[in-house]
């Protein structure tokens, strides 16, 4: 079952895993959120969508890598952020929950 907000997002945080029904983007903002950057990528790399290259932008960003990250949100179609990172994780979070 998909959490109804970001609330309730935070709350499956101390799972061992994000439930496999989740669709792949809520699971790569999962192991964002719980420190796992690496898995994060894997499944976002893979996304040839919007989200996809959204969360791609996000996770270059959060490491540091401002050329790369502009990269992916221009393949997103979205201007370099100036929200912090956590409200950015917040925002996605929200758009993955209102599209499915």
């Amino acid at each position: 079952m998909l959490p109804k907000n970001y609330t309730d997002f935070e709350e499956t945080l101390n799972e061992p895993a994000p439930p496999i029904a989740w669709p792949d983007a809520l699971k790569a903002l999962w192991f964002d959120a719980t420190g796992d950057w690496e898995s994060s990528h894997n499944i976002a790399q893979d996304m040839h969508t919007q989200i996809g290259s959204w969360i791609h932008a996000y996770l270059h960003r959060k490491e540091g890598d401002r050329f790369n990250a502009g990269y992916w949100y221009r393949q997103a179609g979205k201007n370099y952020p100036k929200l912090s990172l956590e409200d950015e994780l917040r925002e996605m979070v929200g758009f993955v929950l209102e599209g499915s």
